[in-house]
């Protein structure tokens, strides 16, 4: 039987809007702070221990990424910021082949439309999910067998969407 892998696609926590800061440069609010930290906790607890992350440069990604308290071993990557599906997946199939569970951290509407682009069944409750909104803090879980380079369109089993606070 195929290993099977897990992907987890995570739209980055509630940030804030200072006055003469960058888009790319906003931090998270004490929301997005908590936000974080809870869908860290829910992912060490419903789907295991992350081997390897990928995130984009910006800020609010980057302290959402620190805020999950996930230890693995992270990339940043800019090409995630502002990111198509086809961006998303080119980062996600060049993961490490040994990590069996991937975390992507990054933005609206790249995220949720990479999830709707790799599920087998975007109909199912998680896909109308995804589809009516993907706010802050969201994510989406996906499993697939093989390898993360055979990833591609229709090739994964959306298992879970939500939010968690």
């Amino acid at each position: 039987m195929p290993d099977t892998r897990t992907l987890i696609l995570m739209r980055h926590g509630k940030s804030s809007y200072p006055d003469g800061v960058d888009d790319h440069d906003r931090p998270l609010d004490e929301r997005g702070r908590r936000q974080a930290a809870a869908a860290g906790d829910w992912i060490r607890a419903t789907v295991g221990t992350v081997d390897a992350v990928i995130c984009s440069t910006a800020t609010r990604t980057r302290q959402t990424f620190e805020r999950t308290g996930v230890t693995a071993d992270v990339r940043f990557e800019s090409s995630l910021y502002g990111g198509s599906p086809d961006d998303i997946l080119g980062e996600i199939t060049t993961a490490d082949a040994s990590a069996k569970i991937v975390l992507v951290v990054g933005h609206a509407p790249g995220i949720p439309f990479t999830a709707l682009e790799l599920a087998d069944d975007v109909d199912s409750e998680a896909g109308r999910w995804i589809r009516s909104g993907f706010p802050t803090s969201a994510m989406a879980v996906l499993e697939t067998t093989g390898d993360w380079t055979d990833l591609g369109r229709g090739g994964a089993r959306l298992t879970h969407a939500l939010r968690v606070d």
